[in-house]
């Protein structure tokens, strides 16, 4: 027998079945029993029940779920892959280094969890032990760490300086070309806090880069022309740029097998005695430093009586990019020339110098009103409020060359000085380099300067996503090992971002660690006390992510059952 649902009138009704065979040995079915309407079944239950107790059967008891304590997920993916890409390039190998130490913390895995931090959630010390209590690192225990120890971590990495970026360069050269001809220098300016003073300090007052004198120390950055960091230095914060080059190109040639160095750094090194200083430079083996320099916008003016042939045979009629070579004082001038900047430049300008003039023909309409008996709405005007006030606006729009404001008339005036305007007419849309280097042509010379806008986004990666600054550390050495540990963030960072671009992913280093963020570890804990652990499911794109950067999946690739 078995049981069957007919349908009548619309309804639904269980029937009992049973099959036999006829006189002729045909099977048929007959129906024993109508059980009810289907909708009504649970009405049946006691049947049920009365068959089982005759059969001898029992109903199997409802299985209790067990009794689980789930922990708070943490993090995992982000702090995975980088440990992972720690690992491969040979960051592990500083291990070796601080095995001299007489410390009894692991320097390395601090350090580690220092560069990591940078790069996932940059905080303060004390702040990376609260980040510790929400992520997932392998092999590390974050109940044991204090903040001491990064403390202490920080202070083996400066006592061992020399070790460490020994160990740091070794590491770096797999991921250089055999013989690199080009090096990148430039310094940033590092806001520094605290009023304290200390012996040695390099938190010194000078011109920071937003153009405020500020408390601050230099940090020199030397990198390849693919954007591979290969060096650092901390300066004094009123340190010039010149000074620091020779140390700095000297520091490099020991550790890398460059066979050129072409010094190219932005508009701040232009000056007669700069530029004396660079010609004087040579390098161990007796050549000459060859550098590429910006000339900066305030020398424009020395070179418009040298670019007015150039201009008039070039850049009249041009209409795409055009480059060129002047001689100047016995250097290269390679002059590179855009049509579109140019147009654009000149049109801003021709807007900025309207509205001025219309704000000074508004001022001076009110002047004369007042000084004709007729009262006007708000507060007087003078001539020294008018001439203060368009002073202010003809600085702000970056004129002052142009626009010459007669501070010292009593009554208010002012003139446009068009040789000034000229000038800036001829100069609108070109870039100016002053090189020595011979064999290179004029397009090549511009190349390798364009390239220097890269280690400029170094230092934006260094102030933002890593933010290395402000710094409060008081003590020059933690000053010096803090900036240690963020150049280390920053060669993870490079290097991540050359490999997901070779692997035509689309996604910055933020935005990838950002996904490999929501891949988590989780962690239950069973009645009799024993722990099960699982890793959140992940995506094809996370896949994705840790393949195209070189890392490993989680070891721990398990789902909770449970769940």
């Amino acid at each position: 027998m078995f049981v069957k649902v007919t349908q009548s009138g619309g309804r639904r009704y269980v029937q009992l079945v049973e099959s036999f065979r006829d006189e002729q040995g045909r099977v048929k079915k007959r129906t024993v029993a109508t059980l009810g309407r289907l909708e009504q079944l649970g009405e049946l239950e006691s049947v049920i029940s009365g068959l089982m107790r005759v059969t001898g059967r029992m109903l199997p008891e409802p299985m209790a779920l067990p009794e689980l304590s789930f922990e708070p997920a943490r993090a995992l993916g982000d702090t995975w892959a980088l440990t992972d890409l720690w690992n491969s390039l040979g960051f592990d190998r500083l291990r070796q280094v601080f095995r001299k130490t007489r410390l009894r913390i692991d320097v390395e895995a601090l350090v580690r969890i220092m560069v990591i931090n940078r790069l996932c959630d940059p905080d303060s010390k004390l702040g990376v032990l609260r980040w510790l209590e929400t992520i997932s690192l392998p092999g590390i225990v974050p109940e044991s760490i204090e903040h001491h120890h990064l403390l202490r971590a920080m202070d083996a990495l400066v006592e061992h300086k020399e070790a460490v970026e020994a160990a740091v360069s070794a590491l770096l050269l797999p991921l250089l070309d055999q013989e690199l001809a080009v090096v990148f220098y430039d310094m940033t300016t590092i806001r520094a806090e605290g009023l304290s003073e200390q012996e040695g300090d390099v938190r010194q007052f000078g011109m920071a880069k937003e153009g405020v004198i500020a408390r601050q120390f230099m940090l020199g950055v030397v990198q390849t022309a693919e954007g591979i960091p290969l060096y650092h230095e901390v300066f004094d914060g009123n340190t010039a740029e010149v000074a620091t080059l020779r140390p700095t190109i000297e520091k490099i040639l020991a550790r890398f097998p460059i066979q050129r160095v072409i010094a190219v750094a932005d508009r701040g090194l232009l000056s007669t005695d700069n530029l004396a200083q660079l010609q004087a430079l040579s390098l161990p083996n007796g050549k000459a430093l060859e550098f590429i320099l910006a000339v900066p916008g305030r020398r424009y003016s020395e070179f418009a009586q040298l670019l007015a042939p150039f201009q008039q045979t070039h850049c009249l009629n041009a209409r795409s990019e055009v480059c060129g070579e002047l001689s100047w004082e016995g250097l290269r001038l390679i002059v590179a020339h855009k049509p579109d900047a140019a147009v654009e430049q000149s049109a801003q300008r021709q807007r900025t110098l309207a509205e001025l003039e219309r704000k000074a023909a508004e001022w001076t309409g009110k002047l004369d009103a007042q000084d004709a008996g007729t009262r006007s709405r708000g507060r007087k005007l003078s001539d020294g409020g008018a001439r203060a006030r368009f002073y202010h606006e003809v600085c702000e729009a970056h004129l002052a060359r142009i626009v010459r404001v007669d501070l010292k008339s009593e009554l208010f005036s002012y003139s446009i000085d068009e040789q000034a305007l000229t000038h800036a007419q001829l100069m609108d849309g070109k870039l100016l380099l002053v090189t020595n280097a011979a064999d290179l042509a004029p397009a090549q010379v511009i190349e390798r300067y364009k390239s220097l806008a890269d280690i400029e986004r170094g230092f934006r990666v260094l102030k933002s996503e890593i933010e290395i600054g402000p710094v409060y550390h008081r003590l020059p050495d933690r000053i010096r090992a803090h900036a240690m540990i963020c150049f280390m963030a920053l060669i993870l960072y490079r290097v991540m971002r050359s490999r997901l671009a070779a692997s035509q992913t689309g996604l910055s280093p933020e935005r990838a660690l950002a996904l490999l963020r929501r891949i988590q570890h989780h962690r239950a804990k069973l009645p009799d006390d024993k722990t099960i652990e699982g890793v959140s499911s992940m995506t094809a794109e996370q896949v994705d992510i840790l393949s195209a950067i070189g890392a490993s999946k989680p070891d721990k690739n398990r789902q909770l059952t449970f769940l």
